[in-house]
């Protein structure tokens, strides 16, 4: 399973470790992914997600996972998040 959140992508970034002597050996750095279930208002169901602690501070702060998916760019969503986000439209706007 790949270390990216499904809702912004955030993924695993590299760097160094540095000693006091300045040895430099390379290291990951990963995200705080967690696995939560998030309830869709306009589908009425539950979804669940593996998304970073921040992305999910952001769905908190913009109102909930469907006014989330609808302003976040469709680059940075994974294929499930991108089909929610398609059943959510087609809810929508019918």
């Amino acid at each position: 399973m790949a270390r990216r959140c499904e809702l912004t992508g955030k993924g695993v970034l590299t760097g160094n470790n540095v000693s006091h002597a300045v040895n430099k050996t390379r290291r990951r750095f990963l995200p705080n992914l967690v696995k939560v279930t998030l309830q869709s208002e306009a589908l009425e169901r539950p979804v669940k997600l593996r998304v970073s602690a921040a992305a999910l501070r952001t769905v908190e702060h913009r109102g909930g996972l469907d006014a989330f998916l609808l302003k976040q760019a469709d680059a940075d969503l994974s294929p499930l998040a991108l089909g929610i986000k398609k059943e959510l439209r087609a809810t929508l706007a019918s």
